[in-house]
């Protein structure tokens, strides 16, 4: 709940109005039946006399009257009345209050003519109260006045008021659904914004820590349902409490001594919810996680739909989703279930709490302790109050999932980064960048893992000169390239940059300099030409396509019939994995950088095409550092420098003809992947 109090910090202006007009809506909703009890009571059974302050009176009856007055209550009367032509006496017009004076002045006059003392126990007020006004009925009879007339007008007068206060409520309620909507979805927006730009900047370690499935989860389903569940705060939620007390304070006004039967539906409602709570709140928090389980399975069954049908796993496949969907649906139907006994009690709580008001109303009534219109008006409280309840009932039906929806929304925006920039950056000493990488006593280890993955390594990878990186499946290659561009931290020693270090460096500086085509090509929808144009908006066409014929996708580009305006599908599923390769090199190429890193990017190429792309990439990067990392010993071959890992330590550096002397490993590599001519250097560039 308090988590969801916390986002409202930036709407405050929005959330303060939205209570101003609950409160005014409250209100009119509040003396609604108030107005109702007098129509009964007043209008309709008292002929439209509201008390004992006379309008009309004769001058008769005012001197018996004034016989029990004192004479500051004679002058006090007098002076509220004036004489008309006929023989009786008009009240002015008077205020509320100098009417309830009046009205106070004659009560106890008018009790004693008719023989009854205040002091009667046996007599209860609401009965004195009655006698009192038919007194004054009695007397505008005898004057000839037209009762009919004067209970419509009062009739009419009431209703009126009652038709304006629906207005205002009505009003009132259509700006609070428009200022809580539009509260909501700016504080979905904001989320979303927030979550983006938080995850935008996570490095690999937090995207491992959540999983991709989770991310997207939390970014839209849990912000959608604290968006839902903010607009219901907004309106219900702040609204039961203010009707609620409300209706509390009204109900004592009417002493009609049943306050009792408010209590007990109160303590029960209470109970009903919160046992429904207990049961219901863990099976909320674990939902979340199954939705997050159900996504993932859906994101792989989807992304591997061609290897799933090519080994015939769609029945595995099936039954694993089966699996995944039917726990969540499991969990959902026992909430629903719990759920479900909660509006059948309220209603019989309510049906029971209205009995019970006309069970000891009719009681009161017959004694005379209670008029009809005061217990209408009671009832009317009493819904009002149990609804209250109701309605904090029913958003607790969704509170939950939305508390743990809020939770999880938190962990991304509270999550500490492990990449993160110095407080004071040292991007000023990188004006002329260079190009020089070091690795010195390099270690590093994945979270929770027991052991490192890369263990102390010490190399330079130099400007001019193309480093490669080569070894068996697992010795680290893609860790090693991977912690230069600071998708991970070192763990121990550090990596520089023109002898800075790294981590002294900003990200966005770093990056600056560093063209990355990873080692699965990412293409992102929209078009040939916005793909190979990602690094920034000052590349230009010529650049473009100076970029594309260096990484040999200008021939298939061209063949297309829209060329660089072809369209790229979401993940570049249109075209092939060596095209894709191809368009992510060029990309890379494109940003002219000091820096090339070079992570597997050409194992879906065929010979022929890889070794004119190194040649023409030779050419271009002459001045850049290039870093590669390969599995084939043809991409690596015409190297400045190889450096070999095995298990995540360097086993041999040198150059191809050095490493097939002195490095076993290599010479393993090398025997595996080349003909005897070849290893003799019988192959050409």
């Amino acid at each position: 709940m308090f988590k969801m109090f916390r986002y409202l910090k930036t709407e405050k202006l929005s959330v303060f109005l939205i209570i101003v007009l609950l409160m005014l809506q409250a209100y009119c909703d509040l003396a609604l039946p108030q107005y109702t009890s007098q129509i009964v009571d007043v209008g309709i059974a008292q002929s439209g006399i509201e008390d004992a302050a006379f309008s009309y009176i004769s001058e008769d009856t005012m001197k018996s009257l004034q016989i029990f007055m004192t004479e500051e209550e004679i002058q006090t009367v007098s002076s509220y009345y004036e004489k008309k032509d006929q023989d009786y006496l008009e009240r002015k017009d008077l205020t509320k209050e100098e009417q309830e004076e009046v009205a106070e002045i004659f009560r106890v006059p008018v009790l004693m003519i008719l023989g009854m003392s205040q002091a009667e126990e046996d007599v209860s007020e609401s009965l004195m109260e009655q006698q009192v006004l038919a007194f004054v009925k009695t007397e505008y009879e005898a004057l000839e006045i037209d009762l009919g007339e004067l209970q419509n007008q009062y009739l009419l007068v009431t209703g009126a008021k009652m038709l304006g206060l629906s207005v205002v409520m009505m009003i009132s309620a259509i700006l609070v659904g428009l200022l809580a909507a539009r509260t909501a979805a700016r504080i979905g927006c904001s989320l979303r914004g927030n979550v983006f730009k938080k995850v935008v900047g996570f490095s690999n370690q937090e995207i491992d820590h959540f999983s991709t499935a989770s991310l997207i989860t939390r970014s839209t389903n849990d912000i959608q349902q604290v968006q839902m569940v903010t607009v219901m705060m907004l309106r219900m939620v702040v609204y039961a409490p203010i009707l609620g007390i409300g209706g509390v304070i009204k109900v004592m006004a009417t002493r009609t001594g049943m306050g009792w039967i408010i209590g007990v539906a109160v303590g029960v409602l209470m109970l009903i919810v919160t046992i429904l709570m207990m049961i219901a709140l863990p099976k909320f928090k674990k939902m979340q996680s199954l939705i997050d389980r159900l996504n993932l399975v859906s994101r792989e069954i989807l992304t591997g739909i061609f290897v799933v049908r090519a080994f015939g796993r769609e029945k595995h496949e099936e039954k694993r989703f089966e699996i995944a969907n039917k726990d969540l649906m499991d969990t959902q139907l026992f909430t629903n279930r719990v759920m479900t006994f909660m509006m059948p009690i309220m209603m019989l709580i309510m049906n029971g709490v209205t009995v019970l008001i006309i069970w000891f109303g009719a009681k009161g009534i017959e004694l005379g302790n209670l008029q009809v219109g005061d217990m209408m008006a009671f009832i009317t409280y009493t819904m009002q109050i149990v609804m209250s309840f109701l309605i904090l009932t029913m958003i607790s039906i969704f509170l939950p999932r939305a508390s743990v929806a809020a939770g999880r929304i938190n962990e991304i925006l509270e999550m500490k980064d492990s990449v993160c920039d110095p407080i004071q950056t040292k991007d000023q000493e990188l004006k002329n960048v260079q190009g020089v990488i070091s690795f010195e006593n390099v270690s590093f280890a994945y979270p929770n893992a027991k052991e490192d993955a890369l263990v102390n390594l010490n190399f330079t990878a130099n400007p001019g000169e193309t480093t490669a990186i080569i070894g068996s499946t697992g010795s680290g290659k893609s860790t090693l390239i991977q912690l230069i561009p600071r998708l991970y931290d070192v763990r121990q020693g550090r990596i520089t940059l023109d002898g800075v270090d790294i981590r002294d460096l900003s990200q966005k500086k770093l990056h600056e300099v560093i063209g990355f085509v990873p080692q699965k090509g990412v293409l992102f929808s929209g078009t040939i030409a916005s793909n190979i144009k990602f690094a920034g908006e000052e590349i230009d066409e010529r650049t473009m396509m100076e970029a594309a014929r260096v990484a040999q996708a200008e021939t298939f580009i061209l063949e297309k019939e829209q060329q660089y305006e072809s369209e790229i599908s979401q993940g570049g599923t249109n075209v092939s994995g060596g095209q894709k390769q191809r368009l992510s090199i060029a990309r890379a190429i494109a940003k002219n950088p000091p820096i090339y890193l070079f992570d597997d990017s050409f194992s879906a190429l065929d010979y022929k095409t890889d070794v004119t792309l190194r040649r023409a990439l030779k050419e271009k990067t002459a001045m850049a550092t290039v870093v590669i990392v390969a599995q084939r010993i043809s991409t690596v071959l015409h190297a400045d420098k190889i450096i070999v890992l095995e298990e995540g330590k360097i086993v041999g550096m040198g150059n191809h003809e050095t490493l097939l002397q002195t490095c076993e490993q290599y010479m393993e590599i090398a025997k595996s992947q080349l003909s005897e001519a070849e290893l003799k250097g019988g192959l050409s560039s």
